[in-house]
């Protein structure tokens, strides 16, 4: 009880003391961002409760502009919904937004100290950067998820379209990284690694009271760092096997680069200040599962959602891919820049549903003027690209989804058009959008072109549930059903 009451006291006297400076700040020459005033102890995080913080956002900053601070916890938080100072941001002074805030349970197993997401900017982090920018996985395994879906068809069984997907991705990053299936999903050791990259994306996206009031870090009174470091401890020790093993191979046939592991390990052995120890290939691999499975397979899930409550837009997807690819081809990664109306789908599928509605979140180190508002030391930034997204001065009819939008538009998802930043922008731009944009369309492509769908149980298709689930990455609350039917 008295240690109760010791942090409550303690949480009130410094909210107390933050209030105080805000009101002196205010009085001072420095502006700073409008908001809400905070309550003492839980700030603004009030305003925030259920499960769509993203929406929450959103319609604060319709009464509170573009730019907008709040005080969740003990934290500065600063909310940018606008691309126009998204772009002040991270274009102008991309420098001083490139810092990550870094989450407690990616604390876990001192992972935020090996991790690509969140080393600062340095040689080794541009190293990294670049090899998980210019390895290519192999599209073989498109064909396993076609095959899947054909054994559904024939039995007339509906397809989970994200569950499938999420294996595909799984097995085309692991093939990429080790060139092997790491979710057969006759093997309970693939079954087990599925569900710790469940449970480590999972346990990322809850909320957590540290985060929120840092100086509960050493009690982490959830137990969520505590759980965390027991999932990447499997995970860690998995890749463990997977480098001892390449390493004997290596000794005894020679050196090989035939998949990123191997050019992980030159680079290493090569380049020792740049890579120099096993533990940030781990963490690394752990990084390129964590970023690149739940982001690709929502996607592909929202695009078939979207496309079969728009059957006017699957149709014309199909024709453009009977005629450019012929009916019943799996797709390659060179048939995508020949398929304009499927990037038009793309686009409108990441304009309606980012992965990272709100980005990963990032800190200033110092206090920084943007806009004339001064952000002061400290603050968490976040990036609303959901409402950004759904903009009524940029997009029209922002709501509806409209592939032709995009048709003949040269707005493009690479962090270069400040209206679409699905994966960021700037220094810190998601490591995972390479491979999103190599497995994203080919895995749509190649599911519309081999068949029919239609929604399980006969649903119309103005009936089908659209509702978001928040979380690390933005799944569908209610995962696609449908039945795939041969051409």
């Amino acid at each position: 009880m008295d240690y109760e009451r010791i942090l409550v006291a303690l949480c009130l006297a410094w909210t107390l003391v933050q209030c105080l400076r805000l009101l002196l700040a205010k009085r001072g020459s420095r502006k700073f961002p409008p908001g809400l005033f905070p309550l003492p102890v839980v700030g603004n995080l009030h305003h925030l409760l259920g499960d769509q913080p993203h929406k929450s956002l959103a319609r604060l900053a319709r009464k509170y502009g573009p730019v907008m601070m709040l005080k969740l916890g003990m934290v500065n938080t600063v909310i940018i919904s606008s691309s126009a100072m998204t772009r002040e941001a991270l274009q102008k002074q991309d420098l001083a937004f490139s810092t990550r805030s870094i989450p407690d349970v990616l604390r876990a197993r001192n992972h935020c100290q090996f991790s690509v997401i969140c080393l600062p900017v340095s040689s080794k982090w541009r190293t990294i950067r670049k090899i998980m920018n210019s390895n290519i996985f192999s599209s073989s395994k498109i064909q396993e998820l076609i095959t899947f879906c054909q054994n559904n068809s024939q039995a007339g069984e509906a397809v989970d379209i994200g569950r499938a997907a999420f294996r595909t991705t799984m097995n085309l990053l692991s093939n990429t990284i080790f060139s092997k299936d790491l979710t057969d999903p006759y093997s309970d050791s693939a079954k087990e690694f599925k569900e710790l990259v469940w449970n480590i994306m999972e346990g990322a996206a809850k909320p957590n009271l540290v985060d929120f009031y840092p100086f509960m870090e050493k009690f982490d009174p959830q137990r969520s760092q505590r759980r965390m470091s027991v999932h990447i401890t499997k995970v860690l020790d998995l890749f463990t096997d997977l480098i001892d093993e390449r390493l004997e191979e290596r000794r005894v046939s020679g050196n090989k680069n035939v998949d990123v592991l191997d050019t992980l390990l030159n680079i290493s052995q090569e380049k020792p200040d740049e890579i120099d120890n096993n533990t940030i290939i781990k963490h690394l691999c752990l990084d390129l599962f964590a970023a690149g499975t739940d982001t690709s397979s929502n996607t592909v899930e929202w695009a078939m959602t979207e496309l079969l409550t728009n059957p006017d837009a699957m149709t014309k997807a199909q024709a453009e891919l009977a005629d450019v690819i012929g009916k019943g081809r799996l797709l390659n990664e060179g048939d995508v820049t020949s398929l304009p109306y499927l990037q038009c789908i793309m686009k409108e599928t990441f304009r309606l549903h980012p992965q990272a509605p709100l980005l990963l979140p990032r800190r200033v180190e110092q206090d920084v003027v943007l806009c004339g508002y001064t952000i002061p030391k400290d603050s968490k930034i976040l990036f609303n690209v959901w409402a950004m997204g759904r903009d009524p001065s940029i997009w029209k009819n922002p709501l509806m989804f409209n592939p032709e939008r995009f048709w003949n538009s040269e707005i493009d998802v690479r962090g270069r058009d400040f209206e679409l930043i699905p994966f960021g922008a700037g220094r810190r731009i998601c490591p995972a959008m390479p491979m999103a944009l190599r497995m994203v369309p080919i895995m749509l492509g190649s599911l519309l072109n081999s068949f029919r769908w239609k929604i399980e149980g006969d649903i119309a298709p103005k009936d089908l549930n659209m509702e978001e689930k928040f979380g690390i990455t933005l799944a569908k609350a209610h995962p696609l059903r449908a039945i795939p039917i041969p051409l």
